[in-house]
């Protein structure tokens, strides 16, 4: 079980392999969703979300795709994950419940805090150097790749 949606996992993920993938060329999300077997439309939403809020560039034309807007370092978990929230959270719509937005939420909304408390303190970098270390490296070509 995870408490971070769905959402918010993935969009950690696509930064990752973006940051292990980008070095020849910006990553297609064609390729991305096909490296993980995700759905390529609910992908792209997610990566726009990314680059309008500055952690992801998009790059036009034939060798187009997506690079991290900033270095590695520069980028925390906790951002990332605030963004997948937000895009998720606009997505949503209706009531809620009075029993959860009153009792139950503000014990979830704690939580959340202290989860993006730690996970601003993980950069990117060190999410990379795990990837590596397990035998996930970079890959210098993209082969496969598609334009966005």
């Amino acid at each position: 079980m995870s408490l971070l949606p769905r959402p918010a996992r993935l969009a950690v993920l696509a930064a990752l392999d973006i940051a292990l993938h980008a070095r020849a060329r910006p990553v297609s999300s064609r390729a991305l969703a096909a490296r993980h077997d995700l759905p390529p439309r609910h992908l792209e939403s997610m990566l726009q979300a990314m680059v309008r809020a500055g952690i992801l560039k998009s790059v036009r034309g034939p060798a187009g795709g997506y690079e991290l807007a900033r270095e590695r370092r520069r980028l925390n978990v906790g951002e990332i994950v605030r963004v997948a929230l937000r895009a998720e959270e606009g997505a949503q719509d209706g009531e809620e419940p009075h029993l959860l937005t009153l009792a139950v939420d503000p014990v979830f909304a704690e939580a959340e805090r202290q989860a993006l408390a730690r996970l601003d303190t993980i950069t990117l970098d060190e999410l990379h150097g795990r990837a590596v270390a397990a035998g996930l490296g970079e890959i210098e070509a993209n082969e496969g790749d598609f334009e966005i």
